[in-house]
């Protein structure tokens, strides 16, 4: 857990984990009796779990939001999110200088291959390149939302 106790699935908290579907319910707690408080719509969606029950992952979103979805929802493939308004250059190499590939549209999706000089390798159907990896949501590794916030914080 985020006070360095082993995690129930011996997973690192916090780590990163996408949506696996477009219908994902976000609870105010860790079970099926707990109110529904939204319903994300995107499947692939980056957030990051920041606590855990054997079957619940308490999570970060990119508003800063938090709540629980059940780990069946959850899947360990990586993506990046632009939670800009603006568009992110993809560039065909780690420099700004580099040539530009395509744009990242606001609120858009790519898969994350690694990141590595504060660049990330992304690719979305048979583009590749490299974006800033600080420009999107995604790879940061510290704790977004403190894991003692209660589920439906954040959130407006």
């Amino acid at each position: 857990m985020p006070d360095g106790r082993p995690t129930p699935t011996g997973l690192d908290v916090p780590r990163w984990v996408t949506l696996k579907s477009s219908q994902v319910r976000a609870r105010q707690g860790p079970g099926l009796d707990y109110r529904i408080l939204w319903e994300y719509r995107a499947a692939g969606l980056p957030v990051q779990v920041i606590a855990e029950t054997r079957e619940w992952r308490k999570i970060c979103d990119p508003d800063g939001s938090v709540a629980w979805i059940h780990r069946t929802v959850a899947s360990g493939r990586r993506s990046v999110f632009n939670r800009s308004a603006e568009e992110i250059m993809i560039h065909s190499g780690r420099s700004a200088t580099s040539s530009v590939r395509a744009r990242l549209s606001p609120r858009a999706i790519v898969s994350l291959d690694e990141c590595e000089e504060g660049w990330c390798r992304v690719r979305a159907r048979k583009i590749r390149g490299w974006v800033p990896e600080r420009a999107v949501f995604g790879t940061q590794e510290r704790a977004l939302c403190n894991a003692a916030r209660p589920a439906g914080a954040g959130r407006s």
